[in-house]
């Protein structure tokens, strides 16, 4: 059986770690996703290291070459069939037969389905819940996709009874992390009037100019407390 190897420098052969970074299948999926990776750099990082004669991407092209470049055919491939390659042993073989069934259970799991926000109620259902009873002021973000699902929210600032301060370099910094391209913002009102301060119109002004820049959506500002809301949108204020 054949053990797990080390991969060396040969004459005429570069080892994957004396490559650009951006050609480094591992440093690919940090730089540019997973997505833009070929299903044999996918595989040679969970092969890690070839042999003498064979970088752990020659051998993850061979692999799936021989299984005619074929996943379904490539996943019926057991922890024996895949040990017969030298420079796969059994702990590499196991890991690469882990990841194949991961991936077969993920095909029959249902797809959780997104809320969608269409109206100002549906955003204050999420948040007044959270923020209607606080005694300090919190500004959130409600991320979302481009047909107004749900992505995530996120906590942004926490204050005092009467403000809290929000920077837009965060909201917009945290928004292209999430990869939304819409935003619902909410803070709360502890003191119950949810009439916007004039720091809230500015903010908000701020806020809708930046997304324009950046292409995202400001949907909505809205104001929460205990009993009551206020909509930036149902206003005509965004």
């Amino acid at each position: 059986m054949n053990t797990d190897t080390t991969s060396t420098y040969v004459p005429g052969k570069l080892p994957i770690s004396a490559w650009a970074e951006e050609d480094r299948p591992r440093d690919k999926v940090l730089i540019k996703g997973k997505s833009v990776l070929s299903d044999a750099e996918l595989l040679s990082i969970l092969i890690g290291s070839g042999t003498r004669e064979e970088n752990a991407l020659d051998l993850a092209k061979r692999i799936l070459s021989e299984s005619n470049h074929n996943l379904n055919a490539f996943g019926k491939l057991s922890v024996s069939d895949l040990t017969r390659y030298k420079g796969i042993g059994k702990s590499k073989a196991v890991m690469i037969v882990a990841a194949i069934e991961l991936g077969r259970r993920r095909k029959f799991e249902d797809v959780p389905k997104r809320e969608v926000i269409l109206t100002s109620a549906d955003a204050v259902n999420i948040f007044q819940p959270m923020l209607g009873d606080l005694t300090v002021e919190q500004f959130w973000i409600l991320y979302l996709t481009r047909t107004n699902s749900i992505i995530g929210k996120q906590m942004i600032s926490s204050g005092g009874m009467s403000g809290t301060v929000v920077d837009p370099k965060v909201v917009f910094k945290n928004v292209i992390e999430a990869k939304a391209v819409g935003v619902i913002l909410c803070h709360n009102h502890p003191s119950g009037n949810t009439k916007p301060s004039q720091q809230d119109i500015d903010l908000t002004k701020k806020l809708v100019n930046g997304g324009k820049l950046l292409e995202v959506s400001i949907l909505d500002h809205v104001i929460v407390a205990a009993n009551s809301f206020y909509s930036f949108a149902d206003a005509g204020m965004m």
